[in-house]
């Protein structure tokens, strides 16, 4: 397998050749920024945590170069928070027991790009090399523009797959925007309750990003928290931390849709069922 950068990387935790390990995976996480995955695609890394038969391989597209940068990493170059956060990933992909993270390397400004066909490309190699049956990646209502610049790159890779190898489930996942607003018949919803120690120590690794400035470690849980009391209003909890994403499976098979008349079907449905609502009382 080639890849676009020669900077790019796969690590591999237990030492597993890296084709066997892809071969391997059975849930994948996409994302934009070294974090995102442990922050969307925590519903596949609990699945195959302490699993035999059930690998999770993480995906990062971008090199950390334009982090935010506070405390110990002020001082720090855009070259030197490329390798601290190439570090805090693979030190998540020990904690994790991932089967295989890999760094694509990429500047955010090439991800972004329309006209640049490295990422989908390489997306799309991997997805032949590992045959994931589930792939995370971020929603498409997401409000940072290189997660959704990296959602896009996965549906058209996802596209360009034949049809045996395509996955079975593609979920959009909230993180730059939740999907509470969505209505509960449309989304997908991943109870990741179990491991909660686990959960916050993967994100508590990526200590360049929490010192830097942003509390996503507290973010995190406090979402998940929310949403599993927030679920449903009349009933007990039966959960301590639910995710919420949206099935983005019907995009592979619909290769002419457009993503955003996917999305704007969902938000029809939200204000359909706003309207009624209020409707019901006046």
């Amino acid at each position: 397998m080639n890849l676009t950068n020669s900077t790019a990387e796969i690590y591999v935790p237990d030492g597993t050749g890296a084709d066997k390990a892809l071969a391997r995976t059975t849930h994948m996480g996409i994302g934009a920024h070294s974090d995102d995955v442990e922050i969307m695609a925590m519903d596949g890394i609990l699945k195959c945590f302490g699993q035999k038969t059930e690998w999770f391989t993480s995906v990062c597209a971008t090199d950390g170069a334009g982090s935010p940068r506070d405390g110990i990493y002020a001082s720090y170059s855009d070259s030197d928070m490329r390798k601290v956060r190439k570090a805090e990933q693979k030190k998540a992909a020990v904690l994790g027991e991932y089967g295989a993270a890999v760094l694509l390397d990429y500047p955010s400004a090439i991800v972004k790009d329309p006209s640049s066909p490295g990422l989908a490309s390489d997306i799309r190699e991997i997805c032949k090399a590992a045959r994931p049956s589930v792939v995370y990646t971020h929603n498409p209502a997401d409000k940072h523009d290189t997660h959704v610049a990296v959602m896009i790159r996965v549906v058209h890779a996802l596209q360009d797959l034949a049809a045996d190898i395509q996955p079975q489930k593609v979920y959009g996942v909230e993180v730059w925007r939740d999907l509470d607003w969505m209505p509960d018949a449309d989304k997908v919803v991943f109870d990741v309750s179990a491991h909660e120690n686990l959960s916050n120590a993967l994100i508590s690794v990526h200590d360049s990003q929490i010192c830097g400035g942003k509390r996503y470690d507290l973010a995190a849980a406090g979402r998940r928290r929310a949403n599993a009391t927030y679920y449903a209003s009349h009933g007990v909890d039966e959960a301590t931390q639910l995710i919420y994403a949206v099935d983005l499976t019907p995009l592979m098979h619909e290769a002419k849709m457009d993503i955003r008349e996917y999305v704007d079907r969902h938000m029809a449905g939200f204000r359909k069922d706003v309207a009624e609502r209020i409707g019901k009382f006046i």
